[in-house]
């Protein structure tokens, strides 16, 4: 049977996310996007992630999607028989990161969560693309669809992940970094430095993009998850 890949979204993300990739992917092998709604931990998340999964996987995620990978992975390795880290980061939160994370908490508690607003957009898209109405309207509504209850529940597990940089000289199974040019999130040091620590592994620079590449500039993004499979495959 053709290896099955796991996609794993980002904070305030569903399946749209990766629709182009799973367009593109499915035509060749099974693929699933995991629920990571439902837990306020990282291990939660995880373990949600894996009891849907089927016994081998290959799996990508992006952002807090790349933070559930590497759960995962500590978890349950020899499940994982490839893996994609799509603008994402092995590093806790800085001080700062972290009391913006929890100044949004409070917001959010208090019931003025608001998703994702045409403010914090220039975070995730590149700015060539902030006027792109059909793809604003997009993560706009993804973020509507996942809600007050899972951002708080996100939120407060991305704040409470570990540091994954000194997993990463152990992962033993065949990696793509992949990251926008212009993420402004997670940037590109950052995709640099796990690329680095990870044995093997392949650096992808998506031009033009910020952090969402993957619905930013999805023809790049899946060719570099195409010469990925293909790493599998051989």
């Amino acid at each position: 049977m053709t290896l099955p890949v796991l996609f794993l979204p980002g904070l305030l993300c569903d399946a749209d996310l990766w629709a182009a990739q799973l367009a593109s992917v499915s035509a060749e092998r099974p693929v699933a996007v995991a629920n990571l709604a439902g837990a306020d931990s990282v291990a939660g998340l995880a373990e949600a992630a894996l009891a849907a999964a089927p016994q081998h996987f290959a799996l990508a995620g992006l952002s807090m999607g790349g933070y559930v990978a590497f759960e995962i992975l500590r978890r349950a390795p020899e499940r994982v028989a490839g893996l994609a880290l799509i603008d994402t980061s092995a590093r806790p939160d800085t001080e700062e990161q972290g009391r913006r994370r929890r100044g949004l908490l409070a917001l959010a508690r208090t019931g003025e969560f608001k998703g994702v607003t045409p403010r914090l957009l220039p975070l995730l898209l590149h700015p060539d693309r902030l006027e792109d109405a059909a793809l604003t309207g997009r993560v706009m509504a993804m973020a509507a669809r996942i809600g007050r209850d899972a951002f708080l529940r996100q939120q407060t597990a991305i704040l409470g992940r570990p540091d994954s940089r000194p997993d990463l000289p152990r992962i033993g199974c065949p990696t793509a970094v992949i990251c926008g040019r212009q993420d402004a999130l997670t940037p590109l040091p950052v995709s640099e430095e796990m690329a680095a620590l990870i044995p093997g592994a392949d650096l992808v620079v998506v031009e033009d993009s910020g952090h969402l590449s993957t619905m930013e500039q999805p023809a790049s993004v899946n060719a570099a998850l195409a010469a990925w499979l293909g790493r599998l495959a051989a």
